[in-house]
């Protein structure tokens, strides 16, 4: 199952994203009867949230974001017209913002950038399983 929306280029639009991701979760199980724990809701809002918000701040125009579910994950994926590949910073609890892509990493399984001919390509993939050796009480304190 896959949905793509096309998001304004206004800060309303952050919020936009996380009701799509709601609605495209909440189709996803009632449609297909998937079971997807409350983990797998927090983080893909999470995840929306973060890769949305980067592309308002540093990428003129529309927003494009495509949402896919399979029987094993959730992919995020965010296409803007900014051709710059992100890159996490350093851990450093004394700074003030910009933790948004380290989360990101933090919280999914596969996170990769592709450069398009126009801007740029972020695909973050969320487990609907819990991942080996992660106990449900890790990904609680993220949220």
């Amino acid at each position: 199952m896959r949905a793509a929306y096309a998001l304004g280029a206004d800060d309303g639009c952050i919020a936009d994203a996380r009701h799509h991701a709601v609605a495209f979760l909440d189709r996803a199980q009632a449609e297909h009867r998937l079971p997807l724990p409350a983990r797998v809701r927090d983080l893909t809002q999470l995840v929306v949230s973060e890769l949305v918000t980067n592309a308002r701040k540093y990428a003129p125009g529309p927003v494009l974001m495509e949402l896919r579910i399979t029987a094993g994950s959730v992919d995020v994926v965010v296409r803007d017209s900014d051709p710059s590949v992100p890159a996490a910073r350093a851990a450093n609890p004394g700074r003030i913002g910009q933790h948004g892509l380290e989360i990101v990493k933090a919280v999914t399984e596969v996170l990769f950038v592709e450069q398009e001919a126009v801007g740029k390509r972020i695909t973050a993939r969320i487990a609907l399983a819990e991942p080996p050796g992660s106990g449900a009480h890790a990904a609680h304190t993220l949220t």
